[in-house]
């Protein structure tokens, strides 16, 4: 009899646990979302390292900014890897997500690139240049743009400046503002383009070889690890922090991006 009613407490669990086509969690499966390069590329290197330890990592590739946030927030993945920290703040206080920053992995200098010009100096008056059109990016390059000496930006503009911000703009640029993931390929389009790092690479665009003006080191836009709030010690979550914050992955990214595409922080 006792054997009978711990069968029925079994299969009354287990129907519980499909109940309205919904399943148990597999917390041995941790599923992160990520860009390409290098972010897919990193993670792919840890899979066995996480397998090691119980973890099943799996890698959903994302092409653009928005929708690896989105299906964070809903819960569609477990984390992601692609953005830096004032991206993901001021997603958080336009979308009111809760996501949050589990680590800081490197840093992807962004570059400004022209397949017309060599130097900023040639860029004629009226040039035009592409800039994300994201709110975080534009700012950074339009950051980058005026300490390159080309614009200058009232004082109150911050990580989150527009072209309305310009208050000096002596060659009179022109702005083109286009989705991150779509720079490189209009590169030739334009006079002069700022990308990101993460679409300059897969490009083929070194910002050490080819970049006219190039981000500095210190800069404050780390690409992390990001979860919902409250996940940043889920132990599968430290795992992966602890593989990429590893020798492999800094001989690898020594040896992949010897020209500093890519910039590790720890």
């Amino acid at each position: 009899m006792k054997r009978f009613f711990t069968i029925v407490a079994v299969l009354l669990i287990a129907s519980l646990a499909f109940a309205g086509g919904k399943k148990e969690v597999d917390y041995s499966v941790l599923t992160i979302g990520a860009t390409p390069e290098p972010h897919a590329s990193m993670l792919n290197l840890v899979v066995e390292d996480l397998a090691k330890e119980g973890i099943t990592l799996k890698v959903v590739e994302f092409t653009d900014y928005v929708t690896p946030n989105e299906a964070l927030e809903s819960g569609q993945i477990d984390a992601n890897f692609f953005q830096h920290i004032p991206y993901m703040e001021e997603f958080n206080a336009t979308k009111g997500y809760h996501l949050s920053n589990a680590a800081g992995i490197h840093i992807e200098p962004i570059a400004i690139y022209s397949s017309k010009v060599k130097a900023l100096a040639d860029l004629k008056n009226g040039a035009k240049i592409a800039i994300p059109n994201d709110p975080t990016n534009e700012g950074r390059a339009l950051l980058l743009l005026q300490s390159a000496g080309l614009i200058k930006l009232s004082d109150k503009a911050g990580i989150t400046a527009t072209p309305l911000d310009v208050v000096e703009n002596p060659k009179k640029l022109e702005f083109v503002e286009i989705e991150a993931a779509s720079l490189p390929r209009v590169l030739a389009d334009v006079d002069a383009a700022v990308i990101n790092g993460n679409y300059a690479i897969p490009a083929g665009l070194s910002a050490k070889n080819d970049g006219l003006f190039v981000e500095g080191a210190d800069s404050p836009y780390v690409n992390i690890i990001t979860v919902k709030e409250g996940n940043e010690n889920d132990p599968r979550i430290v795992a992966l922090v602890n593989a990429l914050k590893s020798d492999k992955i800094k001989d690898y990214i020594n040896k992949t991006y010897p020209n500093g595409e890519v910039v590790l922080v720890f």
